[in-house]
């Protein structure tokens, strides 16, 4: 009878290529439940996802990587919360991305939209031209 890997030694999911995640792939991208980051998101104040406007929780990568160091120091280097608000948060480190960065993503994937859009209705009058 052999033992299967800790919860903390299985490889992470690759992250997919996205701006914003839900606290679902998140759940399964880093391996702990949502309960897990909803509770660890209270202990550790620079782990605070944004929200979408509908109040779901809104993740990008960078938030991503911290919540995977906080699992290695939690279940692999087996700090305390205490040690691990310690270590990340240093107590005057702000690691909370700028509030405006969504904004500025939002507009970027707006302009990327509006050219696809472009590309779409010139592709149409080219196909209309050739029947």
């Amino acid at each position: 009878m052999h033992k299967s890997a800790p919860e903390s030694a299985k490889p992470y999911r690759p992250l997919p290529d996205k701006l914003f995640y839900k606290i679902g792939e998140v759940s399964q991208i880093v391996g702990v439940e949502p309960y897990v980051l909803r509770y660890w998101e209270s202990e550790f104040p620079f782990l605070k996802p944004r929200k979408s406007r509908s109040g779901q929780r809104v993740y990008v990568k960078k938030t991503i990587e911290l919540i995977l160091e906080v699992k290695k120091l939690l279940y692999e280097e087996r700090y305390t919360i205490e040690g691990v608000r310690k270590r990340l948060g240093g107590g005057t480190i702000q690691l909370v991305e700028p509030a405006s960065e969504p904004e500025v993503q939002t507009s970027e994937v707006k302009k990327h939209l509006r050219s696809i859009e472009h590309v779409k209705k010139r592709l149409k009058e080219i196909l209309s031209q050739l029947q």
